[in-house]
């Protein structure tokens, strides 16, 4: 074979593969060098816990190691769970402002609108177990508690009515424990779980019981989402006024007969079905038989319904977060 085939055919076989050689080490290069950037420049960074925290005026004993620790994981886990954490500083602007009164006209503890936050992040959340709503009632414990739960309405999605029932609940566990934080973790585990778990450890705080997981870590997950709302720019959380969600602005309409189709309704208040369930979600179905009269009180859009301006968005938060408070602009 001439010698110019010969190299002809190397030179084929060849070249791809010192191109394919070239590309990969470039390749490999740039990759290793936007590793080494990554590497040099994140960080994450360990907490520093507070010197003194408090659950409805009474204080942990951060002197106790694992108490120390198990305070530690949830601020972490909620720290670095940044969307999550996020949303809820966002939401809770729009529901706290109704939680809060309907808990100080019962005498419950304010720091107790951390325990819906924490149950269900302020959304109408169904568990398996099937509680529902922002309480997260069963429904035998929504009945037991005064809401009227059946096939049309369930005000255990009414967050007024479901805030009065747990008040109800956290003033009865109180008269039993005398003590606010075994009343937080009778929410999650029952007051004869924890009046059991009293006796046979003979213990009388919530600090010193070895409890199942879940509760264990119940009212530090409460106490950690306090922290972090109460003191977000600490745990690098930077929002605008105009991030907030506002809360909705709304007028009642009674009713007390039959409403057949409810969506005919809310066109006839000047709203669409949507805005009407979604200030309503206790209505569960598209209509309203209400063979007994009963009067509701039915909550109609009187807005802003639509995006503000930076301006007014900023504007409508002046109040509730002064400039400088913890917001960027």
């Amino acid at each position: 074979m001439p010698v110019n085939k010969i190299l002809k055919y190397l030179l084929i076989g060849i070249v791809p593969v010192l191109l394919l050689v070239l590309f990969i080490f470039s390749t490999s290069t740039d990759i290793i060098n936007r590793w080494r950037e990554f590497t040099e420049n994140y960080r994450i960074y360990a907490l520093d816990l507070p010197e003194k925290v408090t659950f409805a005026n009474e204080q942990l004993p951060l002197t106790i190691l694992d108490v120390r620790e198990r305070l530690d994981r949830e601020l972490l886990v909620n720290t670095y769970w940044q969307s999550q954490t996020l949303f809820l500083i966002k939401r809770k602007e729009r529901w706290f402002p109704v939680i809060e009164p309907i808990l100080k006209a019962h005498n419950i503890p304010d720091d107790f609108k951390y325990l819906a936050l924490a149950e269900s992040g302020l959304t109408n959340a169904v568990s398996p177990s099937g509680a529902a709503g922002f309480w997260q009632f069963l429904e035998a414990t929504g009945k037991q508690y005064g809401l009227e739960i059946n096939s049309e309405v369930d005000e255990r999605y009414h967050l007024e009515k479901a805030t009065v029932a747990a008040c109800a609940y956290l003033n009865e566990a109180y008269g039993i424990f005398k003590n606010w934080s075994l009343v937080a973790a009778s929410y999650n585990m029952g007051i004869d779980g924890i009046k059991s778990q009293l006796e046979n450890q003979g213990a009388s705080d919530y600090y010193d019981l070895l409890l199942v997981e879940e509760t264990a870590r119940y009212v530090f997950r409460i106490v950690a989402l306090k922290e972090i709302c109460s003191n977000p720019l600490h745990y690098g959380f930077h929002l605008r006024k105009r991030d907030l969600y506002p809360p909705y602005a709304f007028k009642l309409v009674m009713v007390d007969s039959s409403v057949t189709d409810l969506a005919d309704f809310a066109l006839s208040q000047g709203i669409n079905y949507k805005e009407l369930k979604l200030l309503n979600p206790w209505l569960r179905t598209p209509a309203l038989t209400n063979k007994s009269k009963k009067k509701y009180s039915i909550k109609i859009f009187t807005g802003p319904k639509s995006v503000l301006s930076k301006q007014a968005a900023d504007t409508m938060w002046i109040k509730s977060f002064p400039e400088g408070d913890f917001h960027r602009e």
